[in-house]
């Protein structure tokens, strides 16, 4: 995500490249966060390979059952949808690129690479987290309002909001992105992380980034905006949940919103960990851990707790599976 919060240690280090005279143009950025090939970096590559492979998989069967699935042809489930498929792109934004500097002595990204890896992974978070405050919103108007939802979630409102939580998410990073890009770098070259990311990739700017870390604050409190915006609506949510006489009732109304709830909570909680920090000295290892629980654990469960929570999406994978074996025959 692009929500980050301007650093006492960032504009230090700004202010030691704009004094070290050093005017060599920087070509490609060193990622320092990687292990070395004789630490055993080839241990890491082949569980992380899984799991990339695991969330690929995961999300278009979700993706495929949902629009195969005639029964699943609601907003929950196309938001849920949608949701899927940015994840593809959110975590080949950057995974493939840490499995290749995984089994590289050389840990090196250029720099336009760099920067359109930024673009992208910060795009797609941002899609991610309007899509997430879009889907509260659905829970929020079919459990707090049963017998007006169908008349207001309508399907056209259903595809404006997709489309408008995809679109919003890329045009709002692309003004900072291509200021970042004409910044002058001289040098060191370091990133002391695993991907290229917004404040440490700034850090190495020979120039004055104040102007863009205002923005990072803008974009902080629009985070902590969001996470009150679902959580307020959860918080509706369960108040009239708890209100329904029946045990039965509040369970099928619980089992609606709860998978949604879960990836809200560790989407915003990997967030948070990241880009909300209070201080700025972490020790490298729990930076890194930080930052592959955001970008590689939390998509991991995303599809786990859509499938296996969900037995709507696990008949429909079911049928998708047997649909495939039908056409198999029928190819045979």
């Amino acid at each position: 995500m692009s929500w980050t919060m301007p650093s006492l240690h960032s504009q230090v280090a700004l202010l030691g490249n704009m004094e070290s005279g050093n005017q060599s143009t920087v070509t490609e950025f060193i990622f320092t966060g990687f292990p070395r090939l004789q630490d055993g970096s080839l241990l890491y590559f082949f569980p992380l390979l899984f799991i990339y492979t695991f969330i690929i998989i995961g999300n278009l069967l979700i993706f495929s059952a949902v629009r195969m699935d005639t029964h699943l042809h609601n907003p929950m489930y196309n938001f849920i949808s949608i949701f899927s498929f940015l994840e593809i792109w959110y975590t080949t934004a950057t995974i493939p690129k840490m499995l290749s500097n995984l089994i590289s002595e050389k840990k090196a990204i250029s720099m336009m690479g760099c920067f359109l890896q930024m673009y992208f992974f910060h795009s797609l978070g941002n899609s991610e987290g309007i899509l997430l405050t879009t889907m509260a919103i659905d829970r929020y108007v079919a459990i707090c309002h049963p017998l007006r939802y169908q008349m207001i979630m309508t399907p056209r409102l259903c595809t404006q909001l997709s489309a408008g939580s995809c679109i919003f998410g890329f045009l709002i990073l692309l003004p900072e992105i291509v200021m970042i890009s004409t910044l002058p770098f001289c040098g060191p070259n370091q990133i002391h992380q695993i991907f290229c990311d917004l404040v440490p990739v700034l850090s190495l700017a020979c120039t004055d980034t104040s102007m863009i870390l205002i923005e990072d604050v803008i974009h902080a409190v629009t985070i902590i905006i969001t996470f009150l915006i679902i959580a307020l609506s959860y918080v509706r949510i369960v108040t009239v949940i708890l209100r329904i006489p029946s045990s039965e009732g509040r369970q099928k109304a619980f089992s609606t919103c709860a998978g949604h709830l879960i990836v809200f909570l560790i989407f915003f909680g990997s967030v948070s960990l990241m880009y909300l920090r209070f201080s700025d000295t972490y020790p490298p290892v729990l930076d890194t851990a930080i930052a592959l629980m955001f970008t590689v654990l939390a998509p991991f469960f995303n599809p786990i707790i859509y499938s296996l929570r969900n037995k709507d999406m696990n008949n429909a994978i079911k049928k998708l599976f047997c649909f495939q074996k039908e056409l198999n025959k029928s190819g045979g």
